[in-house]
């Protein structure tokens, strides 16, 4: 099985552009609940280290023992690596001045970037405030870098895709660098975005967030949640792979290797990779692309 999968990515090897010379990456973790779930993360990070991204995201927490556990590995990854790593951080649920002890805490330890996520729309859970706020709270504090989320299919809180877009400008006008996309699978929907960034006076770079399909039924319940489409092809693509995890992920990986293809071609040259805390597609993926270079 190990033969048939490198094999594959030999022969796609062979067909595809390399275009490592111009592409950065970035990869998002999300705090391990078990200590399985955490042997799983550390292989990946160990898997993944030698790409040299040039950050990794951690995500944050629905409740205080998993931001306890978020900010356990975060300083973990920190003592334990050379990576930069990029802690999301959320104004849901905490107040300012917890947001501004959590942002010297990191800053103490060294993090200078973070990725200022949610809280862009009211719900009942949240205090009265939002992501763009966040970002000035960040910017106050110190000079972080901070990256924000975009969302070219437009956030499912959104009233609609023009304020979903003002809201991105008003985060970046208050500091952020640049924006990482929810994950997508339609090429045209991204370009459309960025090209409707660019006429509203948005100059940041707008990532695009990859997730590389190993299981259909998984990303489709994500999908549902966050508004993004996914075309009949890729559906069609996974009928009937229920019971075959190997051909799942080799179709996973060369939808990826596509859309990182195009995206490369209309001129993208950083990508976000959602690893959902595992590496073999998205190193496979960059193996493919040339991003590891044959020793």
């Amino acid at each position: 099985m190990k033969y048939h999968y490198n094999n594959y990515l030999d022969s796609l090897n062979n067909n595809l552009l390399d275009i490592s010379h111009k592409v950065d990456i970035s990869f998002e973790f999300f705090p391990p609940k078990t200590e399985e779930m955490k042997t799983q993360l550390w292989e990946s990070l160990n898997k993944l280290v030698p790409l040299n991204p040039s950050f990794v995201s951690v995500t944050y927490g629905a409740n205080n023992g998993e931001r306890a556990n978020t900010h356990k590995i975060i300083e973990e990854i920190v003592r334990n690596t050379d990576l930069i790593v990029a802690p999301h951080l959320t104004c849901i649920d905490t107040s300012r001045n917890q947001l501004r002890d959590i942002a010297k805490n990191y800053w103490s330890l060294g993090i200078k970037h973070i990725v200022a996520l949610r809280g862009d729309y009211e719900n009942t859970n949240s205090i009265m405030m939002y992501a763009a706020d966040l970002v000035q709270l960040l910017k106050e504090v110190a000079d972080f870098d901070v990256t924000v989320a975009a969302y070219p299919e437009v956030h499912p809180e959104a009233k609609n895709a023009q304020a979903d877009l003002v809201n991105l400008k008003k985060k970046i006008d208050m500091g952020a660098s640049r924006a990482i996309t929810q994950f997508f699978f339609d090429i045209d929907s991204y370009l459309r975005f960025r090209d409707r960034c660019v006429s509203i006076g948005i100059d940041a770079e707008i990532i695009p967030g990859i997730l590389p399909i190993s299981n259909y039924n998984q990303a489709y319940k994500f999908a549902k949640m966050t508004n993004v489409h996914i075309p009949k092809w890729i559906k069609k693509q996974f009928e009937g792979l229920e019971e075959d995890p190997l051909t799942r992920k080799l179709i996973g990986a060369s939808v990826a290797i596509e859309m990182v293809k195009s995206l490369s071609k209309e001129g993208v040259n950083n990508f976000h990779f959602y690893t959902l805390n595992r590496s073999d597609l998205t190193f496979a993926i960059c193996k493919v692309l040339g991003v590891i270079k044959a020793s």
